[in-house]
């Protein structure tokens, strides 16, 4: 289910930012992928995944509800997930991180939203 959102290079992309931060080194990372549902404003751009936990991913979350946050998504519980029009989440395959992941989330703050 949750691989559907996810290349295997992206994947093995999140997993390495993942370890580094299971080795608690310091890293701020530019976003590696940006998954959206079309129907119901919600994105998140996620920079790893927890490698004792691969379905468990980290980044910028927003619901849509004018609150993004920093925090952890289960990629099993995103790729069940479908808006107003049942359409499915998505990823966004034009997406090309050009900032860090603490700058999309300070830019996410101000504006209410996600923004790229």
């Amino acid at each position: 289910m949750a691989i559907q959102l996810l290349t295997a290079a992206l994947r093995q992309q999140l997993l390495a930012n993942g370890r580094r931060t299971a080795r608690r080194k310091a890293i701020d990372p530019f976003p590696v992928v940006k998954l959206f549902t079309a129907d119901a404003n919600a994105t998140w751009l996620l920079t790893e995944l927890d490698p004792a936990e691969p379905t468990r991913a980290f980044g910028l979350c927003d619901a849509g509800l004018g609150s993004p946050e920093l925090g952890y998504v289960c990629l099993l519980e995103l790729a069940a997930l479908r808006g107003r029009l049942r359409l499915p989440v998505e990823r966004d395959i034009h997406f090309r991180a050009d900032r860090s992941l603490s700058s999309y989330a300070a830019a996410a703050r101000a504006a209410g939203r996600i923004t790229v």
